[in-house]
């Protein structure tokens, strides 16, 4: 079994600042890629940022490049979302996946195994 446990979401002003963590934790693979995806109410779940389990390949949506950053701990099995200049339109709840078949990063969410239970983050205007 598989835990996923996010963290650091909540209400910021907009032009803020939020860091997620999301840390792993049961029976993890020796190596796999991360990803974060958001939903918004009414909207489908979207990617935002994955990262391969060397840290050496980044993605990101274009929504989101160059205010957000994903990274890693691979000896804390931990990945982290630094969220900067936020806007009113990335509340949502986001959500962390780890995809334990691969080592290379996904923008797909059908390639994600697991999920963590989410973390609101709102952004007031």
């Amino acid at each position: 079994q598989v835990q996923l446990v996010e963290s650091g979401g909540g209400l910021v002003q907009a032009g803020g600042s939020l860091r997620l963590s999301c840390a792993a934790s049961g029976r993890t693979f020796s190596s796999y890629a991360m990803g974060w995806f958001r939903q918004a109410p009414g909207k489908e779940r979207e990617f935002v940022a994955a990262i391969s389990w060397s840290s050496g390949s980044t993605y990101y949506a274009d929504s989101v490049k160059g205010r957000f950053a994903i990274s890693r701990d691979n000896a804390k099995n931990t990945v982290y979302l630094q969220m900067n200049s936020l806007k009113p339109e990335d509340t949502a709840v986001y959500y962390c996946a780890a995809d334990f078949l691969t080592v290379v990063a996904s923008t797909s969410k059908r390639e994600y195994d697991y999920w963590g239970q989410g973390t609101q983050v709102t952004v007031s205007s």
